[in-house]
């Protein structure tokens, strides 16, 4: 079984399972703390899909779209967090 095989047929169905279930947790959510860990989730099986795309087409350009989705993802962590924060001290 060669990289790709293993791409195709183990990494990639992993990662949409995943990505439903994650979007099940995301529309059913008790809290919204457990909707931002969705998104979060989200962000990080999107980083995960773009490098195996960047894997399949040989392109290392793609994983610098990662890396600015990790950091979006980041971004949109620490500014609920912040807003949480302020929140709670009200």
């Amino acid at each position: 079984m060669s990289l790709e095989d293993y791409l195709y047929f183990v990494i990639l169905p992993v990662l949409a399972i995943s990505v439903i279930l994650i979007f099940i947790r995301l529309l059913k959510g008790p809290s919204i703390p457990d909707r931002v860990v969705a998104v979060d989730l989200l962000v990080t099986i999107g980083i995960g899909m773009t490098a195996v795309y960047s894997i399949l087409s040989g392109h290392s350009t793609f994983l610098d779209i990662g890396l600015l989705f990790g950091l979006i993802g980041f971004l949109g962590t620490v500014a609920y967090s912040s807003y949480l924060e302020k929140q709670k001290k009200k």
